[in-house]
């Protein structure tokens, strides 16, 4: 079946998951919460008293980097099932506490919580998604691109593609808006109004750039009592991996050369949440990360369906919408440098676009 035909209703897909995997467990969750937070102390707590501050132990505080930031990814994804209110039927603990789990990773949590309720309302919609939208091949930009892969090859074309998402993809996301809607333009995270932020959401965007402020300042009377070397080495670097991380995630669940997007004549919001796929994630990787990265197509058909419930429920989601199920099963590094190699999309007919071979 093409998504193009699609057949099946979301109704029809929730009832073949068992009702109970939709019932929320604030203890289970908090569980997951202690594991995310408690893990991330530990190795910071290691670090700090084992690795030296020194030149030397360079490579020591980079690997420290890559795991404990991998590892308070998941701090970031149980932010991120807040912000979904997958944690509690009380809609304001759900924010509490995701605020508390976003903004200690400089994560503007009201802010990202009404973008990223953007990006699944308008999953591959062609110029309305949000986050990692493709340019059109005969664009100017996708021109750009193209002339860069010509001249680069295409080798050294994912490599640079793979740096820009994962180094500079977040804060140029939150600053600027880019890979945002193209019908949305210039976008920012930090003010209101915009086009992505309307006027009433000034209260909401002003308490999330309080809370980055006073994440800072603490960052920064840490640097005076200490020096910028251990801020540098104890949180920024794994505050970057975890920014590489998000970036990464989000952008493998959306972009793949055998996976559309729609324009408005064709694009309705179950074939844009199924345009989502799951990837092949190291399991230790996807265990830190609750599973983000191999249960996303049900999370975004289902986004309040809590993440301790995703694997289960995924099995009758597969069952339910047969070959509409987007899975890929090549290592993920291969699957990065396959999507980051790709340059924009053309339209294929019937509102159909996707990505041009070049």
């Amino acid at each position: 079946m093409n998504k193009k035909d699609l057949e099946i209703t979301v109704g029809q897909i929730r009832k073949a998951i068992p009702q109970h995997l939709f019932k929320k467990n604030e203890l289970r969750f908090l569980v997951s919460v202690g594991q995310a937070v408690s893990c991330t102390l530990l190795l910071t707590y290691l670090a700090y008293y084992y690795i030296p501050l020194t030149w030397l132990a360079l490579p020591i505080w980079i690997a420290y980097a890559f795991l404990t930031g991998t590892v308070a990814t998941g701090i970031w994804v149980l932010g991120h099932e807040c912000g979904h209110f997958a944690f509690s039927d009380i809609k304001w603990l759900n924010d509490v506490l995701g605020f508390v789990l976003h903004e200690v990773l400089l994560v503007p949590y009201f802010s990202w919580q009404h973008s990223h309720a953007l990006h699944h309302a308008k999953t591959n919609h062609l110029t309305e998604g949000e986050t990692h939208n493709p340019v059109i091949i005969d664009s100017k930009m996708g021109k750009i691109y193209q002339k860069m892969k010509d001249i680069l090859g295409v080798e050294s074309f994912a490599c640079v593609q793979i740096f820009n998402i994962a180094v500079l993809g977040w804060p140029l996301y939150l600053l600027l808006g880019v890979t945002g809607g193209s019908a949305r333009g210039f976008t920012s995270h930090f003010i209101v109004p915009n086009q992505l932020f309307p006027p009433k959401m000034l209260v909401k965007v002003t308490a999330s750039n309080i809370g980055l402020c006073l994440v800072i300042y603490g960052l920064y009377k840490w640097y005076q009592a200490t020096s910028f070397a251990e801020v540098m080495a104890l949180y920024i670097g794994p505050y970057l991996v975890v920014n590489m991380w998000l970036t990464i995630i989000t952008f493998l669940q959306h972009t793949d050369a055998d996976v559309p997007h729609y324009d408005e004549t064709a694009w309705t919001w179950l074939k844009g949440a199924l345009c989502t796929i799951d990837r092949n994630y190291p399991l230790w990787i996807d265990a830190l990360q609750f599973e983000i990265g191999t249960t996303h197509v049900v999370h975004h058909v289902f986004s309040e369906l809590p993440h301790y419930n995703a694997r289960e429920a995924n099995v009758y989601v597969k069952q339910v919408i047969g070959d509409l199920y987007n899975q890929d099963a090549k290592k993920l590094w291969t699957s990065l440098y396959n999507s980051a190699s790709l340059v924009g999309v053309e339209h294929k007919g019937n509102g159909i676009w996707k990505f041009a071979k070049s």
